[in-house]
């Protein structure tokens, strides 16, 4: 059985939110998908729409059997478990988990772009993988982690927070 390794983000800006994040990385973990290493949570403004609540952060690196396809079957069906619904862009959430990276692999598919096609201009995203992955570089844009996040134009506050 062959195992990738995916990089993930997590958001919440709904409810308890470290709560939210929990849940999902319980929910990942029992459908399979393991936890390797998690950054720490990260107090961050909203993008996109700035008219709500701040938004806890935070990125990590999983062992998955699954198919790019599946895990993301997998991760919509948890957010959809823990109430989540998608009715406009950036509205706010209970729990957002987006797939950054899938091994070094391509993927452009319907519904299913990965590396995460934005990620590169969010510093919500790059600051908390940049803890748990600086080196990684990056398959499509060749550049590490580190260097992504010191080219990021994104001035929206992002802090480490300790629970």
């Amino acid at each position: 059985m062959q195992y990738y390794e995916v990089y993930l983000s997590f958001g919440s800006n709904v409810g308890d939110r470290a709560a939210n994040i929990e849940t999902a990385l319980k929910l990942l973990h029992d459908s399979g998908v393991k936890t390797k290493k998690l950054s720490s949570l990260y107090e961050t403004e909203p993008w996109g729409n700035s008219n709500q609540p701040g938004f806890l952060n935070c990125a990590g690196i999983f062992d998955t059997n699954y198919s790019a396809r599946k895990l993301m079957n997998e991760i919509l069906g948890i957010e959809k478990q823990m109430g989540r619904q998608r009715t406009e862009k950036w509205q706010p959430r209970n729990i957002d988990i987006d797939i950054l990276f899938f091994g070094n692999e391509i993927v452009n598919e319907n519904g299913l772009i990965i590396p995460h096609p934005e990620m590169q201009k969010r510093k919500f995203v790059l600051t908390p993988l940049a803890e748990i992955a600086p080196g990684f570089v990056h398959p499509v844009l060749k550049k590490s982690i580190l260097t992504l996040l010191s080219e990021c134009k994104d001035e929206l506050k992002v802090a480490q927070i300790t629970i």
